[in-house]
């Protein structure tokens, strides 16, 4: 499978527009999604007699065709389970099927392909008595319609897809400021190794920092090694931040260090913002950096505390620097990346770039399908849940851990208890891997924590924070 996890979400616009016919539907796919899905089946939920867009389902097409079956009424359950859970049951369904040609194949070839594929959705669908109203196959720009018997409207050739910007949904998009962020290939990329000769560079980096930090977060069992490396991995992570805000303040990373060719033997193509700012933050971030962040983070506790790292400047820098980290994961690291491609999930939703978060966290669980805190953010996600509330969480973990610091030397002088929670705030528990060594196992610890949100450089909390787009249960 190209994918093991599916993605849902209500629409996050209410803006009314009218839709007549195949085409409009396939122009109105990237806005839906807010990117251009690659090689993915799309279900969306339409509601009410017009046919109300609601809740979709993603995931990337099974590439054997033994799993289309299975897969098939996985998607049709999750989509009719999630509207369910609304209290709005689909009325009807959209299927489509997005895939380019691969080598010496026609966009034809590629919807005669799927055609069993798309059967099976339909009769998936139909078994939950739900009809699908349309199934369209996209491929390299054309679309094709599975259920339009009419060749002056649905030609067997494919019909060209409008040209960008020119239509009534782009226009309504525009003014309604969704925006489309490139293709899903694209974005994946950015939290991808690229490849080139940096990677063996960072591969031996990896080596020597798991040698040297493994041992300590596994072996000690007076636990003083371990919360050495969570100080160690916080305070470096906390002076890239800084580094990245303040790029002209950074101090020159010695040659040889890091690659400034800018992502590991990326080569920029003029044109492309995304990649230059990936490629200027890649050079801001040592190799060996990079490497003790990646093994220092496969602690639970150093993870979570990073996670606070979620508003203002410090989420900005934040949602940076978890890609960098996630680029650098280079095989056979891979399994490593779930740590900084969740945070960068939750450091997206926070700021309120859902199609961010859902690239993010697709791509750490399939990483690593069981790291617990990725599902459970991806769910939430997923199901248009308010992320203020797990930030609140967030809040008042780190008030605590810090009263408790402040706390410790004088009830160590008196011989006191330590002070109960301010509010009684709930400990969030999401188990997830713990050391890169591949064992995985328990480990005790505070709960999320960070420094404090000001300016860089300043030690002064600030509880605010942007709010999500979407408000949830």
């Amino acid at each position: 499978m190209n994918a093991n996890h599916h993605e849902t979400s209500g629409l996050s616009r209410t803006q009314q527009i009218t839709l007549r016919g195949p085409a409009e539907l396939a122009d109105a796919l990237p806005f839906v999604l807010g990117f251009h899905p690659t090689d993915s089946v799309v279900l969306i939920a339409l509601h009410g007699e017009h046919g109300r867009f609601g809740g979709r389902v993603r995931l990337g097409i099974p590439r054997s065709p033994r799993e289309w079956a299975s897969t098939a009424d996985h998607l049709a359950e999750c989509l009719v389970e999630g509207g369910s859970r609304s209290g709005a049951r689909p009325d009807g369904i959209v299927v489509f099927l997005c895939q380019d040609p691969g080598a010496g194949e026609t966009s034809r070839r590629v919807m005669e392909r799927l055609r069993p594929f798309a059967q099976l959705l339909r009769i998936a669908c139909g078994a939950l008595d739900i009809p699908v109203y349309e199934a369209l196959c996209i491929s390299d720009g054309l679309y094709f319609s599975y259920c339009c018997p009419d060749a002056r409207c649905c030609p067997p050739d494919g019909t060209p897809l409008a040209l960008s910007g020119t239509s009534v949904m782009a226009a309504t998009a525009a003014y309604a400021g969704v925006q489309v962020r490139g293709s899903l290939r694209d974005m994946e990329s950015r939290f991808q190794p690229p490849g080139g000769p940096g990677e063996e560079a960072q591969r031996a980096a990896l080596d020597s920092a798991a040698a040297a930090i493994v041992p300590q977060i596994l072996e000690d069992t007076e636990d003083e090694g371990r919360e050495k490396v969570r100080e160690a991995t916080l305070r470096l992570a906390r002076d890239i931040l800084r580094r990245f805000a303040n790029p002209q303040a950074a101090e020159p990373i010695p040659t040889g260090d890091a690659d400034t060719t800018g992502a590991m033997g990326r080569i920029c193509a003029p044109g492309g913002p995304a990649a230059r700012a990936d490629a200027a933050d890649d050079a801001l971030v040592a190799t060996e950096e990079a490497a003790t962040l990646i093994l220092g983070l496969q602690d639970r506790v150093t993870r979570d505390r990073a996670a606070e790292w979620m508003e203002g400047w410090e989420g900005t820098a934040a949602l940076r620097l978890w890609r960098v980290l996630s680029r650098r994961c280079v095989a056979p690291y891979q399994e490593h990346a779930a740590a900084p491609l969740t945070l960068a999930g939750w450091t997206a939703w926070s700021g309120g770039d859902e199609p961010t978060a859902r690239v993010a966290l697709g791509l750490a669980l399939e990483a690593d399908p069981e790291y617990v805190f990725a599902r459970l953010l991806h769910q939430a996600c997923n199901e248009g849940l308010d992320p203020e509330s797990l930030r609140t969480c967030l809040r008042t973990e780190r008030d605590t851990r810090l009263a408790s610091q402040e706390a410790a030397p004088a009830t160590a002088r008196s011989g006191g208890v330590r002070s109960p929670r301010p509010g009684g705030g709930q400990a969030l528990r999401k188990p997830g891997r713990q050391t890169g060594g591949g064992e995985r196992r328990p480990s005790a610890g505070v709960r999320p924590g960070g420094p404090a949100t000001g300016k860089p450089g300043s030690g002064t909390p600030r509880h605010g924070g942007q709010r999500g787009t979407r408000s949830g249960r």
